[in-house]
């Protein structure tokens, strides 16, 4: 057995963790990293087409969102998930293919009128609807053999729709180890979605540390919380704009707003209307309602069964369309505009920051987490300006953050999820930002008395014998694109040279004028690069 730690390794997102079976190549996740990046990821040890099986545990890009690179790379495995996470990945990898495109082409034809050569998508649409087909979904709490030697169940997760814990019981010759990847831990009383499930005993435990030194502020009334914010800025005349998480965090917001609406919590201002402008926010509203029996609350539940929709109230406006959306800043009325993307880097919200930053009578609501080096941690931290389409906006509206709406565990969370579990030989801890993974682990060692490691990408262990076999070093990065699009070109080389490799290991049992005319193809295309 060996597992190595390829990404969110002292790092906040782009979630990977490479585990070997037996003769059997896994991955946990294959996420896309967002915001800055700051260290340099180690690669995958092996071809995509080498992996067995990929096992996501839920839909969010820095989870899921490089799978279709994997596609591109050769991978015809498995991808086992969850339902929801399924039906979810189905709609976000096709969006973030789109958005790869699309973001091409635009600055292919500015490279272009410069004289410069064209970008290259990350992935196409064909590499996300390849990756699509290869998902196998399951329901949680079921026992699946994937393989002689290899169990893994699907644990309830509560951080978003289909989100799982898994476990995964592996077994080498008569040596047994079970392993449990807590994927995001959700925050306990959110609407709409139950709590995490505890899980009982493991031996290893790969866990997130994204709050990890902190505890969530919690008003004591969401509801309330977020009515206070309208009221103040529908009395003087302004807009509240909420860039939001198109899967979770937009559902979250209707649920809240249905009550506020229908308990009369905002007055003077009845009939506010309430625009989600997010193709992508509307399909996975649609995919929430087609999975309510598997994953809502209790409270959720007894709207349903009493005929209630509670993701819908009178004055929800959904844009789909360019006009749809364009129009919506035509609306002279105070209102609610719900935009992806959440941490402003792309999306429709990038025109309604536009037409709204500048005036001091509006409100810019942040309702989530903010990346170091995107558009909403400048925001939130105080920016006077911000840079959209080429022009410098003024900040003059009120940015307010609405603490308690958080999607993942804090501190007491953490700490009580980690603390159920029994017989933990070692919890490596992930998926925070360095400091908070280290602050973490400490607390994990020092209160818990629990064996803990907090790895960077790289490192290596031997679940055999419990001992870290590499301990990698940081690797920082000098300087990167903060859309992590810059080396899109490069990735895609990358990932055919991992093809050519699976290809010429699997060339063995070719014949000799097959492998010659093979060698003397590539022995060409070396000589005229190396030029």
């Amino acid at each position: 057995m060996k597992m190595q730690f390829i990404g969110a390794a002292h790092e906040v997102t782009g979630s990977c963790t490479y585990l070997e079976i037996g003769d059997k190549k896994l991955l946990i996740d294959f996420g896309m990293e967002q915001g800055r990046d700051v260290y340099e990821n180690a690669r995958i040890p092996c071809a995509p087409g080498e992996i067995d099986f990929v096992l996501l545990t839920h839909a969010h890009i820095d989870h899921s969102g490089l799978l279709p690179l994997l596609y591109a790379g050769g991978f015809q495995g498995e991808i086992h998930t969850t339902q929801a996470t399924a039906n979810l990945c189905s709609i976000m990898l096709r969006d973030s293919a789109h958005i790869q495109e699309f973001e091409a082409q635009w600055r292919s034809r500015k490279a272009q009128r410069r004289g410069e050569e064209p970008y290259v998508p990350l992935y196409t649409m064909q590499d996300a609807i390849g990756t699509i087909e290869k998902m196998r979904p399951h329901r949680y709490d079921e026992r699946i053999s994937l393989a002689e030697g290899i169990d893994i169940r699907f644990t309830d997760a509560g951080h978003l729709l289909g989100s799982a814990s898994i476990e995964i019981w592996a077994t080498e010759g008569t040596e047994t180890r079970k392993f449990v990847f807590s994927g995001d831990i959700g925050n306990l009383n959110q609407p709409l979605l139950r709590d995490p499930i505890m899980i009982d005993e493991a031996d290893y435990v790969v866990m997130e540390s994204t709050y990890g030194d902190r505890r969530h502020e919690r008003p004591k009334d969401y509801c309330t919380a977020f009515a206070q914010v309208l009221q103040q800025t529908f009395d003087r005349g302004g807009n509240v704009i909420i860039p939001s998480f198109a899967v979770g965090r937009s559902q979250e917001l209707l649920y809240f707003l249905r009550q506020i609406k229908e308990e009369g919590m905002v007055k003077g201002h009845d009939d506010f209307p309430v625009y989600m402008d997010s193709p992508l926010a509307i399909e996975a509203t649609n995919v929430f309602l087609r999975n309510q029996n598997s994953c809502y609350d209790e409270e959720a539940m007894r709207f349903v069964s009493a005929g209630i929709n509670p993701l819908t109230f009178p004055g929800l406006i959904l844009a789909t369309s360019a006009d749809e959306s364009k129009a919506i800043n035509f609306d002279k009325r105070c209102k609610v505009i719900i935009s992806a993307s959440g941490m402003c880097e792309a999306g429709r919200i990038k025109h309604h920051l536009k037409h709204n930053l500048w005036g001091a009578k509006n409100t810019i609501l942040f309702v989530g987490y903010q990346a170091y080096g995107t558009l909403g941690r400048s925001l939130v931290e105080g920016a006077k300006t911000a840079k959209l389409f080429g022009e410098q906006i003024h900040v003059a509206a009120e940015i307010r953050e609405l603490p308690g709406i958080s999607g993942h565990a804090d501190l007491d969370g953490l700490t009580e999820w980690i603390a159920h579990i029994q017989n933990v030989k070692r919890v490596f801890v992930v998926h925070g930002e360095s400091d908070t993974a280290d602050r973490f682990a400490a607390h994990l060692k020092n209160d818990l008395g629990l064996e803990v490691y907090a790895p960077y990408s790289g490192a290596e262990f031997d679940p055999l014998t419990n001992a870290v076999t590499i301990d990698a070093v940081p690797r920082p990065i000098e300087k990167k694109s903060p859309s992590g699009k810059a080396n899109a070109v490069y990735q895609r080389l990358l990932a055919v040279l991992d093809r050519l490799t699976l290809l010429i290991k699997h060339s063995k049992g070719r014949t000799n004028k097959d492998i010659a005319k093979l060698t003397d193809q590539l022995t060409e295309i070396c000589n005229k690069w190396e030029k």
